[in-house]
């Protein structure tokens, strides 16, 4: 029954709602006096968008396209790429430490290892990006952003699952002098300036030159009250500078040839997450009863440096009848981040007397990649009975990646986890064909196919760092201190990455050491074991203070100056590789009832790439995962009509989505005891596995109008119901180490997709006037988001191994997000060629989780940006 009446309100908003923030170019210069409406129907309703791999115009492409303006972005206070989502439902961007996730109708994916790939294929001016770390650069002189819905797997291919995020930059322009500067000054002492120039070199020749920066934070603040802690910086604060050159050659109507080169750099305190476990063990109080921006910081302070660059050409040659395009590109990813470590958030009440604030227990993350792009294609023209697309596609991808997890204070048997691959190769190749057929004047039928081949490799090392070593009379144990004030990894720089031949405590303690870059001021590892690793004492250093000591624990009086026993434990050797293909497809009909109204129907299938886990030691060849595949089923309408004298548009779409081989993280068992009947597991870890499949279906609806007293109102609608309905995985938020790790199982089997809203809408309401000899104009951007759920769990209560059970707040996992608001506000003052704004982005300060990580003892939250508002200057020239 809930069902029942959600879905009748869906069908009679759709009446009066949704479409995405409309495109509304600057005033002219010379302009003062109010446009036609002639001169607003073009300019409101004849947007251009890419969504099939030639220009049309929206209202001529079936399915959901929703595009946006730079000008009117940054009208509407998004000035950020995580923001867009306050404008297109059904749309969940987060940042987990440096990495851009895109969730579109909760398809996506959260694993951004080098194991991993997004489920959402993101594009700068139609070209793939493999690795979304630093998306957020690009996005500055735009020309617009496109974002398709459902998968694209035909004209998108690779990963475009859930849909595509396509960034188009403003490209030069030939014979025009022009560009514009800005500056902007915003609350918590942010500030930006943003620039471009067009420069005119000859009738056929252009440049742009374009650039950025910009010094914010996103509101953590520090609620740590140890001095020293207390002065650390919170996560989220950074500096980021960008520059890009565009050349544009035209030197005939059939040729065209582009080049853009960009360049940028973020460096803060980085974007960890705040584990709010203990806040909702120790209080009962849901995560919205919480200040999850106070975090308590302790450690080291967290520092992000990512560089990237990147350079694309396309070059186009038409012919009479048909075109052929190539593109090219090449992009480097540089990222490292040292976690702005936590003890957890603040909470009402808490007694920090247990709390150790000299921990530097700490994560490291290193990543570059080297991807290169290439394409061809060939198109027919525009004008054609039979216009179709024909092509290749090849990718490849060199990454580097390092990670580790360092335990500071291990008093036995751990010390840290590292993961660091030197090499790891992805490549792939794609042949594709689609059409589109006009049987009549109003019917057409569409169709393509894509096929892929991928292959995947690494190699690298892989598991714990341990020292046990014993004190007198064989006590267990002195302590090991690693990640102190000024640590750093090497991880990448390590000369060798080849263990299979490490199996003496002299070489593991050698390996050990050379994995640390710059060593703690406090740190005891390398004086403990560098005895060990030179061959002066196979028993290492013993020395103690109280800070390794347990309390009680001394030094043996008969070792030279040893442990009673040194034993230690280095990675593992990491080696996998997998290959695969999949084919992709769609079909449709289009018809157009009249020339403003077209009807249509079509199916289409995406598919994400599959991989490999890592290897233990009881499998060395390491378990592959298949392709996720996601078929969707699309029938909808789109129109244009005239409404209050102006031209207005409403377009409804219903889908359903078949998702299939989903991939869920299961446990694995990795030290299986086969001596003992039956054998006994001693260790598990989590592995990617195609465990699950799911079934999606929903409706959007979309209308704008343009009122009298040139008001403007936007509404997008979109209603989505998400339900797994298959899925047995381990239960990690019971994992119990006693049992060596294992966990009870769970069936998924009912549960909602998580990050998936049944309800969302988005509303913008604008209006302009004349004042004096210029012109003034605003517009309020809202947007309601129903409730969702950060994970597969769903809130489920937890059933331990031993029985018992706990709801899952009790144990300290809630993972749903209420239902929420946003409201962005914006006014402009545009006299001439000058232009004054003021803006605010989430005005009411709402408090949201857009991501989590949900695990033993973990419940990290990656939230929204809290309330930003400033003013703008601009020119125009």
């Amino acid at each position: 029954m809930h069902r029942t009446k959600l879905s009748i309100v869906a069908l009679l908003l759709a009446g009066t709602a949704a479409t995405p923030v409309w495109a509304q170019e600057e005033v002219p210069q010379d302009q003062s006096t109010s446009p036609t409406a002639e001169e607003n129907d073009a300019r409101d309703v004849d947007i251009v968008v890419t969504a099939n791999r030639r220009e049309e115009n929206l209202q001529d492409v079936s399915g959901v396209v929703q595009a946006f303006t730079g000008d009117d972005l940054r009208k509407s206070g998004i000035t950020e790429l995580r923001n867009l989502q306050t404008a297109v439902p059904g749309l969940n961007i987060a940042n987990q430490e440096g990495n851009i996730e895109i969730f579109i109708r909760g398809v996506g994916s959260s694993n951004n290892t080098e194991l991993g790939d997004p489920g959402a294929a993101p594009h700068l001016n139609g070209t793939y990006i493999p690795r979304p770390r630093g998306l957020g650069l690009m996005f500055y002189d735009l020309e617009r952003v496109e974002v398709n819905k459902g998968p694209q797997g035909t004209l998108y291919g690779r990963n475009a699952l859930a849909g595509t995020l396509n960034i188009i930059t403003a490209k030069p322009r030939l014979g025009e002098w022009g560009g514009y500067a800005q500056a902007e000054y915003a609350n918590r002492n942010s500030w930006a300036a943003e620039g471009a120039l067009n420069i005119p070199l000859g009738s056929t020749f252009a440049a742009r030159v374009s650039g950025y920066y910009v010094d914010r934070d996103y509101g953590f603040r520090n609620a740590s009250p140890d001095p020293q802690a207390s002065r650390l910086r919170p996560a989220g604060l950074e500096e980021n500078y960008a520059g890009r050159l565009s050349l544009l050659w035209e030197p005939s109507d059939r040729l065209s040839l582009s080049v853009v080169g960009d360049y940028g750099k973020e460096t803060g305190t980085g974007y960890p997450g705040a584990n709010i476990f203990a806040a909702v063990q120790a209080t009962g109080l849901r995560p919205e009863q919480l200040e999850l921006r106070d975090v308590v910081y302790r450690g080291q302070q967290g520092v992000m440096e990512n560089e990237l660059w990147g350079v694309q050409g396309r070059v186009r040659y038409g012919f009479d009848t048909f075109a052929i395009e190539a593109t090219g590109s090449y992009r480097s990813v540089d990222f490292f981040q040292a976690n702005a470590s936590s003890e957890s958030i603040a909470w009402p009440g808490r007694d920090y007397s247990a709390v150790q604030f000299d921990n530097f227990s700490n994560n490291f993350w290193q990543s570059r990649s080297q991807s290169q792009v290439y394409e061809v294609r060939a198109t027919a023209d525009a004008s054609q009975r039979l216009r179709w697309n024909l092509g290749g596609f090849y990718f490849k991808e060199d990454q580097q990646v390092g990670y580790m997890a360092v335990a500071d204070r291990g008093y036995c048997c751990y010390s840290g986890t590292e993961f660091t691959m030197p090499d790891v190769d992805g490549e792939s190749y794609a042949f594709f064909v689609d059409a589109t057929f006009d049987v009549t004047d109003r019917l057409r039928i569409l169709g393509g196919m894509r096929y892929t081949d991928e292959r995947k490799s690494r190699f690298g090392i892989g598991g714990n760092w341990a020292l046990t070593l014993g004190g007198a009379d064989f006590a267990c144990c002195i302590g090991t201190r690693l990640g102190t004030e000024g640590f750093r990894p090497a991880l990448l720089d390590r000369p060798n990455f080849d263990v299979s031949g490490i199996n003496t405590p002299q070489g593991q303690a050698q390996f050990l050491i050379e994995g640390i870059r710059t060593p703690g001021a406090r740190d005891t590892l390398i004086q403990q074991i560098g005895a060990i690793a030179s061959g002066a004492n196979p028993l290492g250093t013993c020395f103690t203070r109280p800070d390794i000591d347990n309390g009680f624990v001394t030094c043996p009086t008969n070792t030279n100056g040893g442990f009673s026993y040194a034993n230690l434990t280095i990675p593992e050797q990491q080696v996998g590789s997998a290959a695969f293909n999949f084919f992709d497809y769609r079909a449709g009909v289009e018809f157009d009832v009249t020339d403003d109204n077209m009807v249509y129907a079509k199916v289409s299938t995406g598919h994400k790439s599959g991989g490999f886990n890592d290897s233990f030691n009881n499998s060395p060849i390491p378990e592959e995962f298949r392709p996720e595949n996601l078929t969707v089923f699309e029938i909808g309408s789109r129109n244009s009509f005239r409404a209050f004298g102006r031209r207005a548009v409403f377009n409804v779409t219903g889908f359903y989505y078949d998702y299939q081989d989903q991939v869920f993280q299961d446990l694995t068992c990795i030290n299986l005891d086969e001596t003992q009947a039956p054998p006994v597991c001693n260790g598990y870890s989590l592995v990617n596995r195609n465990i699950g499949a799911s079934r999606i279906y929903g409706l959007e609806a979309e209308t704008r109008l343009q009122l009298p007293g040139n008001f403007g109102l936007d509404l997008n609608f979109a209603y989505l119901d998400t339900e797994i309905t298959e899925g047995v995985v381990a239960d990690a938020r019971a994992q119990d180490f006693d049992a060596g790790g294992e966990s009870p199982l769970i069936s998924l089997a009912g549960n909602r997709l998580p990050l998936a809203s049944r309800v969302n809408l988005s509303a913008k309401l604008s209006q302009w006037f004349d004042i004096g000899e210029g012109r003034f104009d605003w517009q309020a951007l809202f947007n309601y988001r129903s409730s969702f759920f950060l994970s597969q769990f769903n809130e489920d209560d937890i059933v331990f191994l031993d029985g018992t059970r706990q709801t899952a707040l009790e144990a300290g996992f809630p993972d749903r997000q209420q239902g929420f608001t946003t409201l962005n506000l914006g006014v402009g003052y545009t006299l001439g060629r000058y232009r004054l704004e003021a803006w605010a982005a989430n005005f009411t300060d709402q408090q949201a989780s857009l991501k989590a990580l949900v695990g033993s003892s973990l419940n990290i939250r990656f939230l929204n940006d809290a309330q930003t508002y400033g003013v703008r200057a601009r020119v125009n020239f």
